[in-house]
């Protein structure tokens, strides 16, 4: 049997803030190790017998780093499918059957969020193997996660009858967050799972329940892979139908009404990183329970998440405490009340804020650049980039620029000149004048731009020819 990896790499984060943002979400954070979430997920699978390359599906915005994570860890996609816009989980896992079934017709498909972690890869390796016995009869198997606490931030599966001597059950019901004493009911009763929100089905099976119960949903997902097209290294999903399709979870939109759900029970050491507090249970402790990353100094601290991204942040006398800190934001909360994060986020959308939005430091196909300093009609930027990089040629209508290179080789284009520059060289580009950037050398490009003028604003690019296709 082959299996397919989908990884789904959507979604925002937000109870991660200030460190996951919609630019940079959780997903494609190193959290828990100097791998990212969704590098690890791809690894954990990596070799298996039976499994296939990855199908990734992420958002249009994240395409550029998703294809460089998996560069870094040398994995090649099946594919990377682009959502135009987000519509849950049930009509992005449609588009990857569709695609699927073009290319295996009897694929099986090994449904995973980018953003969890397991810690016991083998036992969900046997775990998939179980399901595989009941999937290979049209079955649609989900992982039931153990439980190990009355948690009341999960929802959960009532397994019915057994299946076999495959350690699969029949689903009798899913059911909703419950409060405190209703969990310890269900860990009471012993036939109670986390649902994990990761599936294993044929994608012909799945596609035919989503017909019987969410007809136009099928259609317009099969549409939006009938008539998207490949962009570089991406599929491109119709923008027209897959916005149009309706959006839901698989839970509400199949696995609650098909007669064909089946669970798998999984012991695994998972954890969906759901909140600061959720992280601090997957990550070691030192004696005194705290976990620390970054330039950290505790002195009598307690039961402490400290992470510095960039400068020294001190924890004195303080305990149970999430203490975050970005080059533009820094998160003080007490770790009984980490999900309330997801207000601040609210509070800066309502306010016309960014912060939720991305850091100081933006990435881009062809490296990153960092705002280092601001004011009244002038900006600083720093520039990487990457080897071979090259950005579109373009003009700006209401700012001047300034480049300095503080290492590495710059190829400027500015009008019909072009030049080369190297370390402690620079130039000028005019406004208005068209003019493109590039990184002809083996080594990183590093340089630092001073914008000038009345407006300078990311949007006052105007782009003749971009080799990332972006418009």
């Amino acid at each position: 049997m082959n299996i397919y990896p989908v990884i789904l790499s959507g979604g925002a984060g937000t109870r991660l803030w200030p460190l996951s943002r919609a630019a940079l979400p959780k997903q494609l954070l190193p959290l828990v190790s100097d791998k990212t979430m969704l590098q690890e997920t791809v690894l954990r699978l990596g070799g298996r017998n039976g499994m296939m390359a990855p199908l990734i599906v992420c958002g249009n915005e994240h395409r550029f780093l998703v294809a460089e994570q998996m560069r870094e860890i040398a994995v090649s996609p099946l594919g990377i499918l682009l959502e135009p816009v987000g519509r849950n989980t049930a009509p992005a896992v449609a588009a990857a059957a569709h695609y699927l079934k073009a290319i295996d017709p009897q694929a099986v498909m090994l449904v995973l969020p980018a953003d969890h972690v397991i810690k016991d890869v083998d036992s969900f390796y046997a775990a998939i193997q179980r399901a595989a016995t009941q999937v290979e009869g049209g079955a649609l198997a989900t992982f039931g996660i153990v439980p190990t606490a009355p948690e009341t931030g999960y929802g959960y599966i009532q397994s019915g009858e057994p299946l076999q001597a495959d350690g699969c059950f029949k689903v009798a019901k899913f059911v909703e967050k419950p409060n405190r004493e209703t969990a310890q009911g269900f860990i009471d009763a012993g036939n109670f799972f986390w649902n994990s929100g990761m599936f294993l089905f044929r994608a012909d099976a799945y596609t035919k329940e989503l017909a019987q119960f969410q007809p136009e949903m099928a259609r317009l997902s099969e549409e939006a892979v009938s008539k998207g097209y490949r962009d570089l290294d991406f599929c491109r999903l119709d923008e027209a139908a897959f916005t149009a399709c309706p959006s839901d979870s698989i839970d509400y939109a199949v696995m609650e009404h098909t007669r064909q759900a089946v669970v798998a029970p999984a012991a695994i050491g998972w954890n969906d990183v759901g909140s600061w507090s959720a992280l601090v249970d997957v990550l070691e402790t030192d004696s005194d329970g705290n976990v620390t990353r970054g330039d950290v100094y505790t002195d009598n601290a307690r039961n402490c998440l400290v992470r510095a991204e960039g400068r020294i942040v001190a924890a004195i006398g303080v305990q149970d405490l999430v203490i975050v800190e970005t080059s533009d934001a820094v998160l003080v909360a007490h770790k009984d009340h980490v999900q309330r994060v997801k207000q601040v986020v609210d509070h800066l959308k309502a306010n016309g804020r960014t912060e939720h939005l991305h850091h100081t430091k933006v990435y881009r196909p062809w490296g990153s650049y960092e705002g280092i300093d601001m004011g009244d009609r002038f900006q600083v930027k720093r520039i990487i980039v990457n080897p071979g990089g090259k950005l579109s040629l373009q003009m700006h209508h209401h700012r001047a620029e300034h480049w300095v290179v503080v290492s590495g080789t710059a190829r400027v284009t500015c009008g019909d000149k072009v030049t080369l520059l190297t370390e402690n060289e620079s130039t000028y580009i005019p406004i208005g004048m068209s003019h493109r950037l590039e990184n002809p050398g083996k080594l990183p490009l590093h340089l630092i731009e001073v914008q000038s003028g009345s407006y300078l604003g990311e949007d006052d690019i105007v782009r003749f020819e971009d080799v990332y296709h972006r418009g």
